[in-house]
């Protein structure tokens, strides 16, 4: 009998790697800092926001892991550059790469300033880019593999009509950067898959599962075109993170993995 089948759920093991995550201050990004916590990995979280991310390092400590935090954003080469080393000093490994950090910023493509367009870019696909190298560039040399999840969204695949040229845009350059990064890495061991969401419960749309008059007609129309009838909760992120971040996943890469209740499919 092979190893693995004597306890399957060893497949799914994360216990001791050492994991980055970026964007730990906002909704996935704190999730898969929690979730990556409470399997046993070793933590580097990173946020411009440093009130929010000190919320969520000391979130991980009481779920029982090792917490490594730093303020700062991945939108430069020395940036990127600082996180991950933060890693290496403290634990000589990097196995685990979270790109959480991101942001949207809606508005008519004829009323948008080229700035706003290039801030979206710059934030949802520049920095993963930086990221992704620096990650390579220290992780290829030792030959032991690694996990990269990258965060993209149903809008990756599909438009949306509230100005998100900028956002559907970028989205769907983190699922190329997925694929390029797949094939180009496979050799190297590294995988690299992305998990894409549509609303699922965070502070930003908590709004939406209110029982309100707005909230009841806003998700009444989106729940329509939802084949599972309902909005995602956190824990429908969490099982997919850690497929991707441990050895479960080994045979898969340059995939965007939809967790978005079938709204794509349709």
């Amino acid at each position: 009998m092979s190893d693995w089948l004597k306890n399957p759920l060893s497949l799914f093991e994360v216990r001791g790697k050492v994991a980055v995550v970026t964007g730990a201050s906002g909704a996935f990004g704190s999730l898969a800092a929690r979730v990556l916590a409470a399997a046993g990995a070793r933590l580097v979280l990173a946020a411009g926001n440093e009130e929010a991310l000190a919320d969520t390092a000391q979130a991980c400590r009481e779920l029982g892991a090792e917490v490594r935090t730093v303020a700062r954003r991945p939108s430069t080469e020395a940036a990127c550059a600082d996180i991950l080393d933060v890693g290496l000093q403290a634990w000589d490994a990097l196995d685990i790469l979270v790109v959480g950090s991101g942001l949207n910023d809606p508005c008519p493509i004829t009323e948008m300033p080229l700035a706003r367009f290039e801030s979206v870019m710059d934030g949802n696909v520049t920095s993963a880019w930086l990221l992704c190298k620096a990650f390579g560039e220290r992780v290829i040399p030792h030959g032991r593999g690694g996990k990269v999840v990258l965060v993209s969204s149903a809008r990756g695949k599909l438009g949306h009509p509230a100005g998100y040229s900028a956002y559907c845009a970028s989205k769907a350059a983190t699922d190329g950067l997925t694929r390029a990064l797949g094939c180009e890495w496979g050799k190297h061991g590294i995988t690299v898959n992305a998990i894409a969401p549509t609303v699922f419960r965070s502070p930003l749309t908590a709004w939406m599962f209110e029982d309100t008059d707005k909230a009841r007609e806003v998700r009444g129309g989106f729940l329509q075109r939802v084949p599972l009838g309902r909005l995602g909760e956190p824990e429908d992120l969490a099982g997919p993170l850690l497929f991707l971040c441990s050895k479960a996943s080994d045979f898969h890469t340059g995939h965007t993995v939809y967790a978005d209740g079938g709204y794509t499919a349709g």
